[in-house]
């Protein structure tokens, strides 16, 4: 079992890389997550990250690709819901890397 360093903390990650407990999510999480992703968080990442823990909130699962452009165009506008803008902020697999950094499970229909 691998485990994030964040502010001297061990967080235990599973076998893909997501953290393994839901409360140990916070900013710094995130931005480390991200790190290792080789991302640099702007606020338009940020803005789908914390609308994604809304919609785990709400539903309790993380979603794939279609229902997270929906979601995100229903609350956010086409222009920020569309495949491409998503796929531009999160390299390819907006599903996948932005439930990882929002500290949510991997969805369970992305390979």
């Amino acid at each position: 079992m691998s485990t994030l360093l964040v502010n001297g903390q061990p967080l235990p990650l599973d076998k893909d890389g997501y953290l393994q407990h839901l409360d140990d999510w916070s900013d710094a999480a995130a931005e480390a997550l991200a790190q290792q992703e080789g991302l640099h968080l702007t606020p338009e990442h940020w803005e789908i990250l914390l609308l994604l823990r809304e919609f785990y909130g709400e539903f309790q699962l993380s979603p794939a690709n279609r229902p997270l452009i929906k979601y995100v165009a229903l609350r956010l506008g086409a222009e920020k819901g569309s495949s491409l803008h998503l796929n531009l902020l999160f390299k390819g697999t907006p599903a996948k890397l932005a439930a990882k950094l929002a500290g949510l499970p991997k969805p369970t229909n992305c390979l």
